[in-house]
């Protein structure tokens, strides 16, 4: 799951200020955490330790209330809601925050029903628009095909199948006119196809970047795929894990430790 906090510190720089180009620096010194990691070790927390998923999602939210970035409209409305009225009902989002966080879920499961399940679950609580729960499936799926040593050509047509995303394009293609989508269908997709185009782990992240868009959350969703796939170099994983505070670290590790960080 380092993978997912290291597309989104490289790309919290760029959330606000896209580029459009692979030719950058890679950890930059304004560089941070935002929203999308804090969630994914939420969602470690929870396949680690059990209960209500929403309760995660609700308790790190408080705790953590002002990312780089902040939070999406609703999901800051909706922790309010939950903290101080115990209401934890979902707001029908298709918001990419569904994808960003799921991470961890495709790594903690080794069959494709519960993958697609607890995917649904860790969505659902939030986003239960089918395009929010559909987002986080797909992300899920592709993490989970990658560790089982899936080709890539097999990921893409998995998703297709599965999922319906359309991945017929490269992000060539895309990268002069791509330009901001907050919604599942609109950023999933394209942070599956730059990890498609990928030739490493880091060209991937770069990749995901480089289209511009919603940065951090492309480049979290990217990594968390292109992890499972290539594994992560340890001088990058390093750089990303000193970004943490100790608290998320000691998540992280003993989520690896039960769950690994090498594809199978």
């Amino acid at each position: 799951m380092v993978g997912s906090i290291i597309g989104d510190v490289v790309g919290s720089v760029y959330e606000f200020a896209n580029i459009k180009t692979k030719d950058f620096e890679f950890f930059s010194e304004r560089g941070s955490y935002t929203d999308d990691s804090i969630l994914t070790i939420a969602t470690a927390d929870w396949l680690l330790h059990g209960g209500d998923v929403a309760h995660y999602y609700s308790r790190y939210g408080v705790d953590n209330p002002w990312p780089m970035g902040g939070y999406g409209g609703g999901f800051q409305l909706w922790l309010v809601r939950s903290s101080r009225q115990n209401d934890f009902r979902p707001y029908n989002s298709c918001g990419n925050g569904s994808a960003m966080r799921v991470g961890p879920v495709g790594w903690a499961f080794d069959t494709k029903v519960d993958i697609l399940t607890k995917a649904k679950e860790s969505a659902e609580c939030t986003h239960n628009h089918p395009e929010g729960i559909k987002g986080a499936q797909a992300t899920a799926l592709a993490i989970y095909l990658a560790r089982m040593g899936a080709a890539k050509e097999d990921i893409k047509a998995a998703i297709e199948h599965e999922i319906g995303y359309d991945l017929h394009f490269d992000c060539d293609e895309i990268r002069p006119t791509y330009s901001w989508g907050g919604t599942c269908q609109d950023s999933v997709p394209q942070a599956i196809v730059a990890f498609l185009d990928g030739t490493d782990f880091e060209d991937c992240i770069r990749n995901a970047i480089s289209i511009g868009g919603d940065s951090d959350t492309i480049g979290c969703i990217t990594g968390s795929i292109a992890e499972a796939y290539y594994g992560v170099p340890q001088d990058i994983r390093n750089r990303a894990m000193a970004y943490l505070p100790d608290s998320f670290n000691e998540i992280l590790l003993e989520f690896e430790s039960r769950f690994g960080n090498r594809k199978q």
